[in-house]
């Protein structure tokens, strides 16, 4: 099974697109994961630009954030369907509320895999804080309802919310894995979403709780001989970027730790 390794746009906003693009390729990342513009034409022109530098191209929706439901979804759909006409990969959606109904979710899910089903392009669902999919127990229920519904996995925020690293959620844990499809390789810890740097010894703990995780989801897709499976490192910017060692700028930082996941990944997993 081939893995490949996206960086995010993601504190990158201050390169332009094609420097950007350029910075990635040079640290052998196979593709980017980003939001679009909703200008058609733009997002277009990004999308070739990827393709024309060999790089792959994830979609991120996001900022569909209206708390009125109808609205909501209304945004989404709207979001959702622009997107698609980029041709990405795939798409990771942050869908719904944590505050609306479960029903109300419900509709969100299956409005975006209606998309899905039409326009032939994947919308993977992210577990994250403030959504949904904001607790490994919350996220179950969606799973059990809907066997088509699959994730891109940031177990960060689940180790947060509960402050835990789910030991006694395993099982829950497992049926998420199992249909797990991509996943935001940032490594959090149970009072916050990312650890100020991994590499340090006071987060080797964090660090083994994430690596273990993710070999139990490659491992899940290789069973099942899915033909690849994505990574994107995703440590993210200020506030989840706190502080940076020395002078560093914090946008350096978050560069480095980033291509550090991806590093140790690749070694990881093209060890044989």
């Amino acid at each position: 099974m081939e893995k490949l390794f996206f960086c995010t746009y993601w504190g990158n906003e201050h390169l332009d697109w094609a420097d950007f693009l350029r910075k990635v390729k040079d640290a052998g990342y196979d593709g980017v994961e980003a939001s679009l513009p909703s200008n058609p034409t733009i997002q277009k022109k990004m999308a070739q630009l990827a393709a024309a530098m060999n790089l792959k191209l994830i979609g991120v929706h996001w900022d569909t954030g209206t708390p009125d439901f109808n609205q909501h979804k209304k945004e989404m759909q709207s979001r959702l369907i622009n997107l698609t006409k980029a041709e990405p990969m795939f798409i990771t959606s942050h869908t719904g509320k944590d505050h609306f109904s479960f029903e109300q979710n419900l509709e969100l899910l299956s409005q975006a895999e209606q998309i899905s089903i039409s326009s032939g392009i994947k919308i993977l669902h992210e577990t994250h804080r403030g959504k949904f999919s904001f607790t490994a127990h919350g996220t179950k229920a969606f799973l059990e309802e809907l066997p088509w519904l699959n994730l891109t996995l940031d177990i960060s925020h689940w180790f947060t919310v509960a402050e835990s690293f789910l030991q006694d959620q395993a099982a829950t844990v497992d049926l998420a894995l199992s249909r797990t499809r991509h996943i935001h390789a940032r490594v959090g810890f149970t009072q916050g979403p990312q650890v100020n740097d991994p590499r340090n010894p006071e987060w080797q703990e964090a660090l083994q709780h994430h690596l273990q995780i993710w070999d139990k989801a490659i491992c899940l897709q290789e069973e099942k001989a899915a033909p690849y499976f994505t990574f994107t490192s995703e440590f993210g910017p200020f506030p989840y970027m706190s502080s940076s060692p020395g002078q560093i700028p914090a946008s350096e930082h978050q560069w480095n730790l980033n291509k550090y996941i991806k590093d140790l990944l690749k070694t990881r997993y093209y060890a044989e």
